[in-house]
């Protein structure tokens, strides 16, 4: 059976097979959930068997293993032996072994594979791989390419996989997907409804499930009075701490009017009631936190999450679930409370933004007016108010400096004034991207007037990056901009470099100083003088 990939597909598993051959062994492909991303390691581990290699899939639960060994087989042609329980692959005919991560880490299992006996390891859900049951599978294997694949990989978890993997060779996020039409948008919805959740105390880095049940109990009568006014003619899920919190949510719902059921690990009828609910039988289905991962429904549209976490992977996964398309489904939404939580962060839909704490908090804020909102729009709106205030407070700063000549660019000036919120939110955190600049990278700073002390090999790639775009684009260069800038012109840095170029040769023939005849201020440049009266 062929399979016709998407574009970025393509682009994932050329960009994975590229890090590979630059020498980076251990690389991640970040993949929003419902991108495709089993679609992209069953084209990654045909290219790798074709070559006479052969493939390991770690995953941690059996529906993740079902549905890899399903889907490399239907869309890849690749079927796959099973290492998980009393299943052994040792010797299997099938180039592809799907493993389960606590079966393949016993030593009794692994010894029973020599160390090259997969040339590829692929690691499923790869925020996990930091757990010592991956990495002693990885080191068993010490020479396989290693693939990680995860839904997020935000700048926490960056910093935790980069003692895993070396590089994220590609990266294709939730925000891509909605872009370009593959996940469908995403309405925050703040429910004015209070939760304190103060006394619930944190174990091994998120809140714990027992006093999140207890904390949350006492609530579940006036949630359910909020989810019958918001979830009619919905198909949603809820995702709670406990089993028994899950199942008394349910018969809450029920006795409101609201078709609920609830589905745990040990629901005799677990497939018959994810069918029913598929086919409409109901309305809402709760959980606790069964169906994070490896369950997929497009038709639910709605998501509820009364499992508060520190976990933004964990925290996406449980959105994830309501992003897929389906006919006439236009839109995801998030319900949110407000929660009162003094001592921790927990992640709000505006963690989903990947963005910076600042732009996550006032986009959180702004769902408190308990007004959906399109998740991203307001991010828009947020980040072009940042951006001005930005561009502002570094006017008053280079105002103050009016006349003093300055031999560098910095950095983040240059990223405040080109509105580049991702170079100045940049953090380091694989170490390719601590090292030191390649001399290509000095020369090219250097030329284009920036002071590169203290500067890695990862700033200095974005910042090459921003001027690239821009020269590409035919705008004022970043010496140009901050000259034009300290002359008292507004917003130069949307202006073409021809039009820089020839004000800066006015400025330069006459000493650097303003002639009368320009009022920085008011002053419109040629190109937008001649569009204007073409327009007119």
């Amino acid at each position: 059976m062929s399979f016709e990939l998407r574009p970025y597909q393509k682009e994932a598993v050329e960009a994975v097979e590229k890090e590979w051959r630059d020498g980076n062994r251990r690389t991640l492909l970040i993949s929003a959930t419902g991108a495709g991303k089993t679609i992209m390691m069953g084209k990654i581990a045909k290219n790798a068997v074709e070559a006479g290699g052969r493939v390991l899939l770690l995953a941690h639960r059996g529906e993740l293993l079902d549905q890899a060994a399903d889907k490399f087989e239907r869309a890849m042609g690749l079927p796959a032996a099973r290492e998980q329980a009393s299943s052994h692959s040792f010797g299997s005919v099938f180039p592809v072994t799907v493993g389960s991560v606590q079966t393949m880490m016993r030593k009794s299992r692994l010894d029973e594979f020599p160390k090259d006996y997969f040339t590829h390891v692929f690691v499923d859900e790869a925020h996990h791989a930091v757990a010592d049951s991956y990495t002693r599978v990885l080191e068993h294997f010490p020479d396989a390419k290693v693939l990680g694949v995860t839904a997020t990989a935000d700048r926490s978890d960056k910093k935790g996989l980069s003692t895993v993997f070396d590089s994220i060779a590609f990266e294709y996020g939730i925000r891509d997907c909605i872009e370009n039409g593959y996940l469908v948008p995403i309405e925050a919805q703040m429910i004015p409804l209070s939760i304190d959740l103060t006394k619930v105390r944190v174990r091994n880095g998120d809140f714990d499930e027992g006093d999140l049940g207890n904390a949350l109990e006492p609530y579940l009568d006036a949630i359910a009075d909020e989810m019958v006014k918001v979830c009619k003619g919905r198909r949603t899920a809820v995702f709670l701490p406990l089993v028994k919190i899950a199942k008394e949510f349910a018969d809450i719902l029920n006795s409101k009017g609201l078709r609920a059921v609830e589905i745990d690990g040990k629901s005799a009828d677990r497939a018959q009631i994810l069918e029913d609910y598929r086919n409409g039988k109901y309305d809402v289905v709760t959980n606790a936190m069964l169906l994070t991962e490896g369950w997929d429904d497009p038709e639910t549209d709605c998501v509820v999450c009364l499992r508060p976490t520190k976990s933004r992977a964990l925290y996406t996964q449980i959105i994830g679930r309501a992003l897929r398309l389906a006919p006439g489904k236009t839109k995801a939404t998030v319900l949110d409370f407000l929660w009162l939580s003094e001592k921790h962060n927990l992640c709000r839909p505006a963690s989903l933004l990947g963005a910076s704490e600042e732009i996550e908090k006032r986009v959180t804020d702004a769902t408190k007016a308990g007004v959906p909102l399109n998740l991203f729009d307001t991010e828009q709106e947020v980040q072009n108010d940042m951006v001005e205030e930005r561009k502002q407070s570094l006017a008053d700063k280079l105002a103050e400096n009016k006349g003093r000549k300055r031999k560098f660019i910095d950095p983040l000036d240059f990223a405040t004034l080109v509105g580049d919120l991702d170079l100045q939110d940049y953090e380091e955190s694989f170490r390719w991207e601590k090292e030191p600049p390649t001399q290509k990278q000095l020369d090219m700073l250097t030329r284009n007037g920036f002071d590169i002390a203290g500067m890695t090999k990862g700033r200095a790639s974005k910042i090459i990056s921003a001027i690239i775009d821009r020269n590409e684009g035919g705008f004022a260069t970043a010496k140009q901009i901050m000259q034009l800038r300290r002359c008292g012109f507004t917003n130069p840095e949307t202006w073409t470099r021809e039009d820089a170029g020839e004000v800066m040769g006015i400025l330069s023939s006459n000493g650097w100083k303003l002639p009368f005849y320009i009022n920085p201020e008011t002053y419109v440049p040629k190109s937008r003088r001649n569009a204007d009266s073409l327009a007119s």
